[in-house]
This record gives structure tokens, C-alpha cells and sequence, in this order.
């Protein structure tokens, strides 16, 4: 309690006391050097007696001189210190250039004690000898009692820091000088910097701030078994997304947490937050591609158009809503089953654009051909987006009947609407377990293509579709499953360690979707470029580790076995296909399959009596019928 109390008295008088001990300081050092330079030596003859003659008391003169240049020294100090803000500094923070400022200060006050003095005392002259070694003394007492304060600053701040996370830094440079001058002086922070790696050969084995840099990004798998490092930090805010993906991929080997510490100038130029100026890894950061942007060639086929989204309150309606709304369309009609999704996004882009979108959310089932073939009458849209389905693998599997309905007689309601109406071009939102599908889901979808590529060869609207992997963070997506897992501190549940995915983010999977409506081709199944497919153990692990968490210690991962209907690897075309690239090298075009109109229709029309007959066997015996590559895991 009393250390407190005397604690708080020092900082409310820190600048008295600063003052007070530069008095003490700098008055000892001159004294102590008249002391050791001028008793008993020649000097004191010759300076002190000097015009005063044989009889005067020397001794006296002596003291005389040294008491009255002492306060002329003191006053010196002080004064050119405080002008130059020596007792406004925080010295706990000092950088560099306080250290510069600090021996300007000491030189201009040596300078105008010279100064004064010679102008003061004529007839007894100080010995330059004691201007210079008291200048010297005084300087480095005041230098070093405000370095030792700082060193003890650190170092208390350093032996609270033992329980805290063991982290390594990737990259020796600004930023990294930064987070440590930011973490030496908060002792609140809960890091305890370890080591560096940097791929600059010369910096391999120096030091920053007293952090050593122990190798390149090569060596980090190495130096976290050997230093127990728990947390690593990318602290590289310009690095390009090509060696980002480089180093996340060799951390992602390791158990760490990863953290990623931004453009702090970004940052502050774009008005956001600072408080959270190092954040987790993304996903999207280790997807292994780069990003992709929205073509702006979009924007001109959505420009004044009316356009409608059927499951529009859905994670990928949503945000084809959001873009859709961006690129200033005449209007825009948000068509959804579920009030509560079609509601949220309605609120959403009315606080956004307000009066300049023109705006109507209609509730209503792709089901109802006769509701959907009302709104087609009333709205007549140019363009339209049908991601109205049912998606859930694992549901689907025992409603079968449902995914038929839904997806498939949804699909052919809404297609046969938009012909019947004028649509300029219809785009389906298809799925990669189209191709060769082992679930319902899957083969409706596949049933899905197969409508829209055969209305397309006789109807005047433009029918496309397209087809990508799983998408981050959608509902029914891996993603926010693992996330409610960790929350729930594990375990988390992994069907098989082999089974792999293709993934991409919502607003990717929907700006291809818009590039792909803007391109012609009846018929045409549009697919993305989606890089490698990740491995779903791999993004379970790297998940608890950006939760700051380590994998199979502190959240396990238990494996359940395939799931009804699901396959360890999914694909994106079929053998029988005939794929080509488009001008967009990050997507390829799968021209229409040869199909029997009539025999098409015909078999669609009895598939529509078996599944509202709720027939689950007999329907899914008729799906393998239509769908020549379903093949169905029980």
C-alpha cells in the first residue's frame, strides 16, 4: 500500500524530481571534478591566485570561484535542458531521437556556461580542463539515471511476461520494430517475443531489440519444436500474396496458433480501428490462389436492368444481392421461402443505398409455379439468378423426394417462367457434386443442368449454369460448423483424414457467377479455375490454430466415417464433357451434352409423380435413370 502511495506521488511530481536530481547530479559532477583536478596541482596557483598576488588566501579564492561557477553550471543545465523538453520526454518511451535531442541539450548547455563565465569572471579564469571533464561527468550522470530507468522499466515488464504466449516473428523489419517498441512498453501485452526468422541472408543471426533472428522461413518448423513457440506472428504488412501463401504454408505444418499484423498506414488511411492492429489469418489466406476480383464488365450487364435472385436472403443470394445492388440495377427482386434471411438482407442494403435502390423482397416458394409464374408476369426481369435449393448432403439423403421438389421441379418453374416471359439470360447456381454425384443432392442438381441445357437449344433467353466447389463460411459449409465446435472447446468432427474439397470464398463463388452471366453461350456450364483442393483435416487443424488454440491438445479432432452420400473427392467436369478455356483464364466452359428434348420432358414428368408420391426407393431407382454417373452411397 505504501509503495503505491509513493509511487503515485512520483508520477504526479515526476518533473520536479527529474529536476531536482539533475540539480544534484550536475552539482556533484563539477565539484567532484574541481576536487580531482585543482587540489594540490599547479592549477590552483595559476587560475585561482593569478592577479590576487602572493598574500591572498588561495584556498578561500578557490572556493570561492568553484561555489559561484557551480550555480552558473546548475542553472546552465537545467534551464537548456527544460527549454529543450528533457522533462516533458517519457523516457520509458525514448527512441533514438531523444537520445540525439538529449546530447544537443548537454552541448548548448556546456556552450553558454563557457560563455557566461568568461564573461563573468575575468580576473580568475577557469581551467578549460574543468569545463570539459564536468560537462562529460555531468552529461553521462544524467544520461545513465535515465537509462537505468528505463532498463528497469523493461525489465519489469519482461519478469511479468514468463506465463505468456511464446511467440516467434516472421519478418526483421519496420514492422517488427514497431510491435516490439509497442510490447516493451505496454506490460499489459500478453506476448513474449522469442525469436525472428527472415529471408535477408544479413540479418540472419543479429538481433532486433534484443530479439534474435534465428533463421529464414525455411527454418521455422525447426526453431518452433526447439523453442516451444506457441504463437506465430507474420509481420510483414506489404508481403505479396504469392509469399504469404509461401510462409502460411510452412506454418500451417507446425502447431501454432497464426496471427498476421496488418498495414498499420492502411489502416489508419482507411479510418478503421487501430485496437485490433494484429488479427487472425483468414481462411481466404490459405487457400492457395490468389483471390479473384469482380470483373467490372459485370456492372454493364446489371446496369438499369431488372434483376431477380431466387433464394436471395441465402448465403450466396445474399451477397449476389449485395453485388447486384452495387452495380445500379433498374430493380431488384429478392425472392425467398424464409422471411427471417430475406428480411436481414432487405434491412441490409436499404440502410445501405436507401431511396436509390429500387427495392422489392417478395416471399414465395420456386415450388408454386403459379406464384412464381405471377411475379414473372409482374416484374418481368432481364435477368435472373435462381440459387433457390435445398444443399444439405446429409438431409437430402433422407428427404430425397424434397431435394426433387425443391431443387429440381424449383429449378424447372422458374426456367420455364423466364423463357415464357422474355428473360434475357437465366444463371443457375449448380454445384461440383453434380459432376458424377454419389448423393441426392448432387443428382438433382445434375437434373438441374440437364433442364436449363435443354430448354436452351430452342428459347430465345440465354440458360447458363455454374458450377463451383464448396464455399467459405455458407450455410450448410464445413466452416461455421468447426467454428461452433471450437467454440464449444471440441471436439472437432471430421468425416474422413483423406477427404478433400474444393473451397473458395462467398464473394468469390458469386463474382464468378456474375462473370460467367456475362458471357454467352446457351447451354453453357461455366467452371472455376479453384486451384488445388484442400484437405478438410488440414483446414480443421488451421482453424484452431488462428482460435488460438492447438490441435489434438487443446481441441481435439475425431474422425466419424463418410457420411450417406458423400465422397472422399469431388470434381468439377465430366469425362464426357468437352471443356475449353473463355477469355477469363480463371474460368473454363463445358459445352451442352447432346439430349433428347421430348425424352427428356417425358422423363421429368414421371419423376415429378414419384417424388410427390413420396416414394424415397422408387424415386431414387428413376434418378439413376435420368442420371447415368449417379451412383448412389448408401
Amino acid at each position: 500500500m505504501m509503495s503505491r502511495a509513493i509511487g503515485e506521488i512520483l508520477r504526479r511530481y515526476r518533473r520536479l524530481f527529474l529536476v531536482l536530481f539533475d540539480m544534484i547530479a550536475v552539482s556533484a559532477a563539477y565539484i567532484g571534478t574541481w576536487m580531482l583536478t585543482l587540489t594540490g596541482s599547479d592549477l590552483l596557483e595559476e587560475s585561482v591566485i593569478g592577479a590576487a598576488g602572493v598574500n591572498a588566501d588561495p584556498y578561500r579564492k578557490y572556493f570561492s570561484l568553484m561555489v559561484a561557477s557551480c550555480f552558473f553550471f546548475v542553472s546552465c543545465y537545467v534551464i537548456v535542458y527544460a527549454f529543450m523538453g528533457m522533462y516533458d520526454s517519457l523516457w520509458r518511451y525514448a527512441e533514438i531521437v531523444e537520445f540525439f535531442r538529449f546530447c544537443v541539450a548537454s552541448f548548448l548547455a556546456v556552450g553558454a556556461f563557457i560563455i557566461i563565465t568568461r564573461l563573468i569572471f575575468t580576473e580568475r579564469r577557469i581551467p578549460m580542463v574543468v569545463y570539459l571533464m564536468s560537462s562529460m561527468f555531468a552529461s553521462v550522470l544524467t544520461l545513465v539515471a535515465r537509462l537505468a530507468y528505463r532498463m528497469y522499466r523493461n525489465t519489469k515488464i519482461r519478469a511479468g511476461r514468463k506465463r505468456r504466449r511464446r511467440v516467434l516473428l516472421i519478418g526483421a523489419g519496420d514492422a517488427a520494430s514497431m510491435l516490439l517498441h509497442e510490447i516493451n512498453r505496454n506490460p499489459s501485452d500478453e506476448m513474449n517475443i522469442i525469436c525472428a526468422v527472415d529471408d535477408a541472408a544479413q540479418k540472419v543471426g543479429r538481433s532486433i531489440m534484443g530479439v534474435k533472428i534465428m533463421g529464414t522461413t525455411a527454418d521455422i518448423p525447426e526453431l518452433v519444436s526447439r523453442c516451444e513457440i506457441e504463437t506465430i506472428l507474420l509481420c510483414i504488412p506489404t508481403i505479396s500474396e504469392e509469399d504469404k501463401r509461401r510462409i502460411l504454408s510452412i506454418c500451417s505444418k507446425t502447431n501454432c496458433n497464426l496471427r498476421i499484423m496488418p498495414d498499420i498506414v492502411k489502416l489508419i488511411a482507411d479510418g478503421r480501428d487501430l485496437s485490433s492492429r494484429i488479427r487472425d489469418v483468414k481462411v481466404e489466406d490459405l487457400l492457395g490462389r490468389e483471390v479473384i476480383e469482380m470483373d467490372p464488365s459485370t456492372n454493364t450487364l446489371i446496369s438499369g436492368k431488372v434483376v431477380m435472385v431466387t433464394g436471395g436472403g441465402g448465403s450466396i443470394g445474399s451477397e449476389l444481392c449485395r453485388q447486384i445492388a452495387a452495380a445500379s440495377p433498374k430493380k431488384l427482386v429478392i425472392v425467398d421461402i424464409y422471411e427471417n434471411n430475406a428480411y436481414s438482407i432487405q434491412q441490409e442494403l436499404i440502410r445501405r443505398y436507401g431511396n436509390k435502390l429500387d427495392l422489392e423482397v417478395q416471399i414465395a416458394s420456386v415450388r408454386d409455379s403459379e406464384k412464381v409464374d405471377l411475379l414473372f408476369e409482374h416484374y418481368r426481369p432481364d435477368l435472373v439468378f435462381h440459387a433457390a435449393a435445398h444443399k444439405h448432403v446429409p438431409l437430402m439423403e433422407t428427404c430425397p423426394e424434397e431435394a426433387v421438389k425443391n431443387n429440381v421441379f424449383g429449378t424447372y418453374n422458374v426456367a420455364m417462367a423466364a423463357e415464357k416471359y422474355g428473360t434475357q439470360r437465366f444463371v443457375l447456381i449448380s454445384t461440383d457434386k453434380a459432376v458424377n454425384p454419389t448423393n441426392v443432392m448432387g443428382a438433382t442438381k445434375r437434373i438441374c443442368e440437364m433442364i436449363i441445357q435443354t430448354i436452351a437449344k430452342t428459347s430465345k433467353t440465354d440458360f447458363v449454369a455454374v458450377r463451383f466447389g464448396n464455399v467459405l463460411g455458407s450455410n450448410g459449409s464445413v466452416l461455421p460448423l468447426f467454428k461452433e465446435q471450437i467454440a464449444e472447446g471440441g471436439p472437432l468432427t471430421v468425416t474422413d483424414p483423406d477427404i478433400v474439397r474444393y473451397f473458395m470464398t462467398i464473394p468469390e463463388a458469386v463474382s464468378l457467377v456474375l462473370q460467367a452471366a456475362s458471357m454467352s453461350g446457351k447451354g453453357n456450364i461455366f467452371v472455376l479455375d479453384m486451384g488445388e483442393p484442400v484437405r478438410i483435416l488440414d483446414l480443421a487443424e488451421n482453424l484452431i490454430k488462428l482460435a488460438g488454440f492447438i490441435p489434438y491438445r487443446d481441441i481435439d479432432i475425431v474422425f466419424t466415417g463418410l457420411r450417406p452420400g458423400e465422397k472422399l473427392f469431388e470434381e468439377l467436369t465430366m469425362d464426357e464433357e468437352s471443356v475449353h478455356k473463355t477469355e477469363n483464364r480463371k474460368i473454363f466452359v463445358g459445352a451442352p451434352l447432346k439430349m433428347d428434348k421430348e425424352n427428356f420432358f417425358t422423363h421429368l414428368k414421371k419423376l415429378k409423380e414419384i417424388a410427390y408420391s413420396n416414394d424415397s426407393d422408387r424415386l431414387l431407382a428413376f434418378i439413376g435413370e435420368m442420371v447415368p454417373t449417379f451412383n448412389h452411397k448408401i
